[in-house]
């Protein structure tokens, strides 16, 4: 089976990505806009719904993996905007973005319940 294997082509400069690069950033605007939407219905749920401790609590949670998300999703967004052809997304990086989602998700889910 001749060819070019997959991490082979991967790295070829004169690969055009087309609009990949372009689709993924904005899929990060959208994924940035959904998590603004949940930290600003942290915080609404703690003010209208009766301040308590554990909801404070949460709601603060929420906000700092906000924020701990909005820097991992700037820095990708600044990194597919600005290089022709841009790096592969780092691992650690990946991690962060995965953790700060799913946590903020646990963080909703307990406002609610």
């Amino acid at each position: 089976m001749g060819g070019v294997s997959a991490p082979a082509a991967r790295r070829d400069p004169d690969r055009d990505p087309g609009l990949q690069p372009e689709r993924t950033r904005l899929a990060w605007r959208r994924t940035t806009l959904s998590g603004t939407v949940v930290a600003v219905l942290a915080v609404k749920t703690v003010l209208h719904g009766g301040v308590s401790a554990a909801g404070v609590v949460a709601c603060a949670l929420c906000c700092v993996l906000w924020l701990g998300f909005l820097r991992v999703a700037h820095r990708r967004i600044h990194t597919l905007s600005t290089a022709p052809s841009p790096a592969a997304f780092a691992p650690r990086h990946a991690a962060a973005a995965v953790l700060c989602t799913v946590a903020m998700a646990v963080c909703g889910a307990a406002l609610v319940l």
